[in-house]
């Protein structure tokens, strides 16, 4: 069986995206609660974290007798969607059952770029040789020091999503299981929510695949991966798409022995594929050993961790690794929820059915961020929020298919993404152009000596009308914003290349594109033209 991968959409696909701790269990829990892996190990913050997002003394308001908008979920889509509407001055229910922040705070984006902080100081000190700097000859991690860095910080931006905060913002919090119980309420618990008005933000949890073996061992999903106290020796990694790549780097450098094994051709396979070989050569540089075009994946456990088989080109690989963690794609919440009572369509797959306005099949409940997305990024899950209150509680009428979402691999190098790749536009029979920019023609990466990377646009044919763009940098996930907003507002590469940006920058790429576009326009004859023109002066 092939090994699945999590993946990031282009514009027009529909995504997949997003072991055990053999070597030291999580300590005990919290509470009784039943709170998931993320709050362990039991510590100061963790006990921080619980006290904001999944209070212990939390009493449940009394029910009022209608609610303007009631929202499932509190992650990203859901406490943008009630916090934007109680400001807005209505009376609004939050129904979240497990950790309020949702995966970004809890399981994702917080935690897992924290790690990476840590992981590209090791990577840069690894460096300090090569920059004249003298070091001790081996750097040596303190991954329980790591790993408590990572919850101090995440519990540290939890007030922001606190159940707290939102009841001060004038929100019902309620904690516990929702469920619809008809077309225009929501039981939680022994409560009843009336409502005019819902909007669905459950979210997505880790897919499982069917891979044989793997209901037997000891495996971690991002879910639990961040419970680590101890590094695991050795460790593999299943599915090479963004949370794959990130957290196989990362160990890399922590010091575990990764292997890193996808089914499909190359890291980050969804990406431009010079991208992905660009990261891909980064992960191997720092010791992930690549195992792409994986076929019969094969899993047994033994007494400490795990036993894989793989084929790989043709070659098999016999490994016993320490720990596994599953990075094979994202499965939408929607079990449990009383969406038949409701009347709103789903399906496991592709999650809640909503139409360009974010509507569901009940006129009255809409739907937002992963659970119904193909995009499953936090800031995608944000806009749609904004999008969903307005056009339920106002009549709205803004559309999902405007957003022009950008997404980031925060790998080293970072590759960020917006828009159509030539691949993706040639499918749909657009004639493109492709401009690129190489960073070793970039002074400021040479003098970082990064200068394994590029800005890559793509522009319908024959004019500066910019369609998508790639960047691998450093840097590349804040560079990508100017070419995003290009995209959004028609600015094409001719007013790009009048944008004047500080020397030395990496961003100055961007400005060097738009003048490498003008030089196109150059054509034999215009170059004759202005020598004749030249020439009478």
């Amino acid at each position: 069986m092939d090994v699945s991968t999590d993946g990031v959409p282009h514009i027009g696909q529909t995504p997949a995206r997003s072991a055990s701790d053999a070597v030291a269990e999580p300590t005990a829990a919290i509470s009784e609660c039943d709170y998931p892996a993320p709050l362990l190990p039991e510590d100061e913050w963790n006990r921080q974290l619980a006290a904001h997002v999944r209070p212990r003394d939390w009493v449940n308001p009394r029910p009022k007798d209608r609610y303007h908008l009631v929202v499932i979920g509190g992650g990203t889509a859901g406490l943008v969607s009630a916090a934007i509407a109680a400001t807005l001055g209505a009376r609004v229910a939050l129904v979240e059952k497990s950790l309020l922040g949702g995966d970004c705070l809890n399981a994702g984006c917080v935690p897992s770029k924290a790690l990476l902080t840590t992981a590209r100081a090791i990577r840069m000190a690894r460096r300090f040789p090569q920059l004249g700097l003298k070091t001790p000859t081996d750097i040596r991690v303190d991954f329980a020091r790591v790993m408590e860095r990572m919850r101090r910080l995440r519990a540290a931006i939890s007030p922001h999503d606190s159940a707290a905060r939102f009841r001060d913002l004038g929100v019902d919090v309620f904690i516990g299981a929702g469920r619809f119980i008809g077309p225009d309420r929501v039981q939680v618990e022994d409560a009843t929510l009336r409502f005019r008005k819902a909007i669905i933000a459950t979210g997505t949890r880790p897919a499982v695949p069917p891979l044989p073996g793997l209901q037997d061992v000891h495996y971690l999903t991002n879910e639990t991966v961040f419970s680590l106290t101890a590094l695991p020796r050795r460790l593999a990694v299943i599915g090479a798409g963004p949370i794959g790549c990130e957290m196989a780097q990362a160990f890399a450098n922590f010091g575990s022995e990764v292997l890193l094994i996808e089914a499909m051709h190359g890291v980050l396979p969804r990406e431009d594929r010079e991208a992905g070989g660009i990261v891909q050569r980064a992960l191997e540089h720092d010791g992930v050993r690549v195992l792409c075009c994986g076929k019969s994946l094969h899993l047994e456990k033994t007494g400490g961790g795990a036993r894989l088989r793989v084929e790989s080109h043709g070659r098999c690989c016999d490994q016993i690794v320490d720990a596994l963690l599953v990075c094979a794609g994202r499965a939408p919440n929607v079990r449990g929820l009383g969406l038949e009572a409701a009347g709103v369509a789903y399906d496991e797959k592709r999650g809640v059915h909503v139409d360009d306005f974010l509507r569901t099949t009940n006129r009255r409940i809409y739907a937002a961020g992963d659970v119904c997305s193909p995009y499953k990024f936090t800031h995608a899950a944000d806009f749609m929020a904004r999008i969903a209150v307005r056009n339920a509680l106002f009549r709205g009428r803004s559309q999902f298919s405007r957003l022009v979402i950008p997404w980031c691999t925060y790998t080293a190098p970072e590759l960020a993404h917006v828009g159509l790749t030539a691949a993706a536009a040639e499918s749909r029979g657009i004639a493109v152009d492709v401009l690129t920019q190489p960073l070793d023609e970039v002074d400021r990466a040479v003098l970082e000596e990064a200068t394994d990377g590029f800005v890559k646009v793509v522009v319908r044919r024959g004019t500066d009308r910019i369609l998508g763009a790639t960047i691998v940098a450093e840097d590349a996930g804040n560079m990508i914003g100017e070419l995003t907003m290009a995209l959004q507002h028609g600015v094409g590469l001719k007013a790009l290349a009048e944008v004047i940006h500080p020397y030395p920058t990496i961003a100055e790429a961007i400005r060097k594109l738009g003048d490498r576009y003008n030089r196109t326009r150059l054509t034999p004859f215009a170059k004759r033209l202005l020598r004749w023109i030249l020439g009478r002066a």
